[in-house]
């Protein structure tokens, strides 16, 4: 699987002042706003430099990668939209979200995909001693993608996996699992968006793992149980449908891009007519 071309910059040690409290601050990332949800206008690079510091200062990071599909149903259920919200970098997963934000008047800079910041992640883990433990997905997918990781970045030290339990009453058997493999640094959690994000809002700070990302089927891509699309298909944003031709089973999960771009034209409108001022009688 082809890695992104930029890598993380150099990074230096973090230190206890004001400066560096305010670059490992959420708050301090530039954030679209797109059907009521957050995304973070990062680049690849940014996205990783920022979530290496964090790491190496040991604050508290969940991860969201949210592409049009999901943000159509953050946008329909609260509860979801809160979660996204919540979390500390939401990335812009899909390239529809990019599309979507110029129609809105705004801007987000790049495409990152929670595939590749997986790898990169797990590059970085790799070059700076972090430990990574991969969580979810089924019949031994995280393993095979952890076996994967190992080869493409010698050193990297794979704590564990574990095909687990999204939902609440599982926490017992999972955060067990991730006891036995402690120390980790980072976890990947592969449970399928909604799932895995309830999960990280429940579990990462209760398992004393620092950073957490929902990958959805990152795993299946790196592990090459499911071929992604050629580079050059998803700079044309036709991942989706390449996707499609391969599981034609996705069809119903694919209705959702005309929802977001219905719902999204609809939130441009209104603002542009909510912008011009009412005629005076």
């Amino acid at each position: 699987m082809d890695a992104p071309a930029a890598a993380y910059p150099a990074f230096a040690a973090p230190r206890a002042d004001a400066t560096m409290a305010a670059l490992l601050d959420p708050g301090t990332l530039r954030v679209v706003e797109i059907l009521g949800c957050r995304v973070h206008d990062v680049t690849m690079a940014e996205a990783i430099d920022w979530c290496d510091r964090r790491v190496a200062a040991r604050r508290l990071t969940r991860i969201v990668t949210p592409n049009a599909e999901i943000l159509a149903a953050a946008a329909r259920h609260r509860g979801f939209r809160s979660l996204l919200n919540g979390s500390e970098l939401a990335i812009p997963d899909g390239r529809g979200l990019l599309v979507a934000a110029r129609l809105l008047g705004q801007r987000l800079r790049d495409q990152v995909t929670g595939t590749d910041l997986c790898v990169e992640l797990a590059r970085c883990a790799a070059s700076r001693g972090y430990r990574v433990f991969l969580l979810g997905g089924r019949g031994g997918v995280a393993e095979r993608a952890g076996r994967r990781l190992s080869v493409m970045f010698p050193g990297l030290a794979i704590a564990g996996s574990y095909e687990g339990e999204a939902r609440a009453h599982g926490d017992t058997g999972v955060l067990a699992a991730l006891r036995d493999a402690t120390p980790i640094d980072m976890v990947f959690v592969a449970f399928g968006a909604g799932r895995q994000e309830a999960w990280l809002h429940r579990n990462l700070a209760r398992a004393g793992i620092t950073l957490g990302i929902g990958c959805g089927g990152a795993l299946d891509f790196i592990a090459g149980d499911i071929t992604r699309a050629p580079a050059w298909v998803r700079a044309a944003g036709f991942d989706w449908l390449f996707r499609l031709i391969r599981q034609p089973w996705r069809w119903r999960r694919q209705l959702a891009l005309p929802v977001f771009a219905a719902m999204v034209i609809a939130s441009a409108l209104d603002r542009r007519y909510s912008a011009i001022p009412a005629r005076a009688e």
